[in-house]
């Protein structure tokens, strides 16, 4: 479940950013498409290189 945390924290960032409450990390890799997983991931990779 590792693999997803980046994802996680700018799936949080991106919410605070709009004001919105983030769901919990479970709910989070539970309820979201594999395809919307990736593009969580790929967004903080390309985060992470910003910085």
């Amino acid at each position: 479940m590792s693999i997803y945390q980046e994802g996680y924290d700018y799936y949080v960032m991106r919410c605070e950013d709009f004001g919105l409450e983030p769901i919990n990390f479970y709910y989070f890799v539970k309820q979201l498409s594999q395809e919307q997983l990736n593009s969580y991931n790929e967004q903080a990779k390309l985060m992470k290189g910003c910085k």
